[in-house]
């Protein structure tokens, strides 16, 4: 008999390499889902591996198999500290994306490090995790998704923006859910704050005081990647490549190349959003925080942009993929080929028992 309530810890490690996200949360089934989020906290990558991360693409295939063992062992220790310290009992599953550090589905290739089966053995709990592989295995990005969730649990959003390392969007047409990359965010702003000593610009302070290249800006602009249909999925591979260096020929100050991407993404995220007319935009992701990009996305869409409470902001995709871990233990459908381009919706994930 399949449960109508579940009690599980939904993680997710970003690229923007904040830290790891972690929420308790309760989802109940009544014909509709609903969820109740209990306890949330991220807590920050030490040094050591926001510097490992940070590499994860130039390593071996070999040094990647070495580091997952020992990030999935680091890993089980964040879980297992926040489940102490907030006192949590009686699971049904902990629902863990890991942290990606290879995604080139067009080679049919994506790797999230962290979902090793000795996770759960760790943890002494059920982990549903490793969710990209098998839609990249079926054709598809493997990315996003999130908007399962979106349309199970915030369908009276025009769209949902998610404002993390990348942009990327979800939203309903012709009965279909529709979701994609738009374009990087802080994946590119942290990487150049941090050259001043900041892990990020805080409320786009610095970035207000600088001024547009409109030559950089016309260079960003015209990236192949926007030219491409739906659906597809940026990684870090595409940013080094073809963005910093683009980014770094120009050898501009930092302010300026701060204002000149933030007009840059503002840009993309309002060609997305504006083909509904008086529609309700709900922005998660930590750059809703930038309240100078979301004053410019404002101004260039006049959209109803809608922040909410800062749990929702800051743990919404940690959710979520909690919610994919229920959904997968329910082998219900949590990956939709509308989204990712797979040749069929499916179940999943991978359910590992302790």
């Amino acid at each position: 008999m399949v449960n109508n309530e579940y009690h599980v810890v939904g993680v997710m490690s970003g690229t923007s390499l904040d830290g790891i996200d972690l929420v308790e949360v309760k989802f109940y089934f009544d014909g509709l889902w609903r969820f109740e989020m209990l306890t949330s906290e991220t807590l920050p990558y030490p040094e050591k591996w926001q510097k490992t991360l940070a590499t994860l693409v130039s390593c071996s295939m070999e040094e990647l198999s070495k580091i997952d063992a020992d990030y999935t062992g680091y890993l089980a220790g964040v879980i297992k500290t926040f489940i102490q310290k907030h006192k949590i009992e009686n699971l049904d599953a902990v629902c863990s994306h890991g942290h990606t550090a290879l995604h080139q589905p067009e080679k049919k290739l994506t790797l999230q490090i962290g979902n090793l089966p000795n996770l759960a053995k760790l943890l002494n709990e059920t982990v549903v995790c490793d969710f990209r592989v098998q839609d990249v295995e079926l054709g598809g990005q493997g990315a996003p998704l999130v908007p399962i969730g979106d349309r199970l649990l915030f369908s009276e959003y025009d769209y949902c923006l998610n404002l993390g390392g990348f942009a990327n969007i979800s939203t309903e047409i012709h009965d279909e859910r529709i979701a994609y990359d738009i374009c990087p965010v802080n994946i590119v702003l942290n990487h150049y704050v941090r050259k001043l000593g900041f892990e990020y610009d805080d409320g786009g302070k610095i970035a207000s005081t600088g001024n547009i290249n409109t030559s950089l800006l016309k260079d960003l602009n015209r990236l192949q990647f926007y030219a491409e249909n739906p659906p597809k999925s940026l990684g870090l591979e595409l940013v080094k490549k073809e963005i910093l260096p683009v980014i770094d020929g120009y050898n501009l100050e930092i302010k300026d190349i701060l204002r000149t991407v933030v007009e840059h993404i503002a840009i993309q995220i309002t060609s997305e959003i504006t083909s509904k007319k008086e529609a309700t935009v709900l922005i998660t992701g930590g750059g809703a925080y930038n309240q100078y990009l979301i004053g410019r996305i404002r101004s260039l869409s006049n959209q109803n942009i809608v922040i909410p409470k800062k749990k929702l902001v800051e743990f919404k995709e940690a959710l979520i993929f909690g919610f994919l871990g229920v959904l997968k233990l329910r082998n219900e459908i949590n990956c939709l080929k509308s989204v990712t381009g797979a040749f069929k919706n499916h179940s999943s994930g991978k359910i590992f028992w302790p």
